[in-house]
């Protein structure tokens, strides 16, 4: 498997990634109605580093990296992962964890923090504890899940310096 920068011609590829995640609407807090020009619109907003994760010429998963909070918090990166539904559970999510957190310390962030962890998405929150992110906050029923209703979310948070 290869990560490596996305290119224009990436879109169609990443749009089939985004949208299933986007309908099923249970880990992302963004709109399950949005257009594909939406939602690239959103992965590939300016600031955004976007990557793809493919093996041969299939690309099965993407992430973007930037910046989680500007000032006096640019020191901080955000990230967002998003695997494809026929890719999951082949260590995509973990290979691009890895690749994302050697661009951070490349790019001279000093730490990396997930903003929104839905508690019920407990594949990746057992995926970033086992890379040392650590839970340092709870949000009490912040996520409501289309399925299980109000659930909690983590902030998530790991030193990277």
């Amino acid at each position: 498997m290869n990560i490596r920068a996305f290119v224009a011609t990436d879109a169609d590829a990443v749009w089939a990634i985004l949208e299933p995640m986007l309908r099923k609407g249970d880990t992302y807090t963004l709109p399950s109605h949005w257009s594909r020009a939406e939602a690239m619109d959103y992965w590939l907003t300016p600031g955004h580093h976007v990557f793809v994760a493919e093996e041969g010429d299939r690309i099965l998963g993407t992430y973007y990296l930037k910046t989680n909070q500007k000032g006096g918090g640019e020191h901080v990166c955000n990230c967002g992962f998003v695997t494809g539904v026929e890719a999951m559970g082949r260590g995509i999510a973990r290979a691009m964890c890895a690749h994302a957190l050697e661009t951070a310390k490349a790019l001279q962030y000093r730490a990396m923090q997930f903003n929104f962890v839905v508690a019920s998405n407990t594949r990746a929150v057992a995926l970033w504890k086992s890379f040392g992110f650590e839970i340092v906050g709870t949000l009490p029923r912040a996520f409501r899940h289309p399925q299980h209703g109000f659930v909690d979310a983590y902030v998530m948070f790991k030193t990277l310096a």
